[in-house]
């Protein structure tokens, strides 16, 4: 078998990044991880948003907000509010094979930037936008994960209970959107490989989190649910949650009869499979209470980690409720490579998920300095 090839899937694309704080800047990092030129345009003097959002810094002083997303990038200050500045970003927009930007909606075409001044001179240009609520009505709105986890329904069913929404621990709808953008970059990417033609890549966080409710949205929509929130429950399945050990919790994922049956056995209470209140996942549903007390009177007998080991072992879903650095180690431990060495940063980073047998993500340099070229 051929090593793979030193080059990237996409290095001979260029991408100017007018984008900021993280879906944007989180497309454009594995876009560069992927082989890609990343031209990072910010603001002089401060730069990025999340170049200030800090506590935590680095041992270099660098915010590690800033540090997460924007790895593999060259950056060039340039003050947009200037004619020259402006002038300067059109060179590098119209040379660019991508343009992403997360402006409030209107903002680049004021600035003479907009994708129907690019393409006149640049008619190949692959133009992501990211807004908050679309270039429409919504684009009054501010984009801001928090406000959209909220209006978009999934602090709804998030948290212990109905009256306590609670918003995901990372800003898990922007992540979300940068990874849409990864899809339909490349897509367009495609498309103009075929054709010729550069086309816009609009994105809405809103859109976005309405289309990552999956199941939750679609129990409305087929039948009438309204979805709320359950703690670590799952609405459809059971065991699918967390339970008390000796020590500390640990999570149950049952998802069909056979699991509950090892599960059973595993447990020493096999004669949960023939109860009629258990012998079904609806039966375990309808009956969930009853089986929580039942299955965690047994799991405080051990410990999470030999549960882990017991019930792994037996093809029964489970793990321990770790932290983050409990969850690295977890990774590391299983031969997923969690971490990597980047040139010139004073810390590993998380590696690119994304595994190519060819073309491999690399890691060639640390997040910028701002204007650092």
């Amino acid at each position: 078998m051929s090593e793979p090839r030193s080059t990237g899937a996409l290095d001979d694309i260029v991408v100017a990044d007018f984008s900021r704080v993280l879906a944007g800047p989180y497309a454009t990092m594995l876009l560069g991880d992927l082989g890609a030129e990343v031209i990072k345009i910010e603001r002089p003097g401060s730069g990025d948003d999340t170049r200030q959002w800090g506590p935590p810094h680095d041992s270099d002083g660098v915010a590690t907000y800033f540090n997460s997303v924007n790895r593999n990038k060259r950056s060039v200050a340039i003050d947009l509010a200037t004619e020259d500045g402006r002038g300067e970003a059109f060179e590098i927009a119209t040379r660019a094979d991508v343009v992403i930007e997360n402006f409030r909606a209107g903002t680049m075409e004021r600035l003479g930037l907009g994708y129907d001044a690019i393409r006149v001179v640049n008619p190949g240009v692959i133009y992501c936008s990211i807004t908050g609520f679309g270039r429409a009505e919504g684009a009054v709105l501010p984009g801001y994960d928090l406000l959209v986890q909220a209006v978009g329904g999934l602090m709804s069913v998030t948290g212990p209970d109905a009256d306590t929404p609670t918003k995901a621990g990372v800003a898990l709808v922007d992540v979300l959107t940068g990874t849409h953008a990864l899809t339909g970059i490349p897509a367009a990417l495609h498309h103009r490989d075929r054709t010729g033609e550069g086309q816009r890549v609009d994105l809405d966080l809103m859109s976005v989190m309405l289309s990552s409710l999956v199941n939750q949205a679609s129990a409305h929509l087929g039948a009438g649910v309204i979805p709320h929130a359950m703690g670590n429950r799952h609405p459809s399945i059971a065991p699918y949650e967390v339970f008390d050990t000796a020590d500390r919790p640990i999570a149950l994922a049952v998802g069909n009869d056979r699991q509950f049956g090892l599960l059973a056995e595993e447990i020493s209470a096999p004669e949960l499979t023939t109860d009629p209140r258990f012998a079904t996942n609806p039966a375990r549903v309808a009956h969930r209470e009853e089986l929580w007390e039942i299955v965690s009177g047994r799991l405080r007998t051990d410990t999470a980690d030999s549960w882990f080991e017991r019930l792994s072992a037996r093809g029964v879903p489970a793990g321990p409720i770790n932290d983050v650095s409990e969850a690295l180690a977890f990774a590391e431990k299983f031969g997923l490579e969690p971490l990597v060495d980047v040139p010139g940063s004073a810390t590993p980073q998380v590696r690119n998920p994304i595994t190519l047998s060819r073309t491999p993500a690399t890691y060639r340099s640390a997040p910028p300095g701002l204007g650092s070229n």
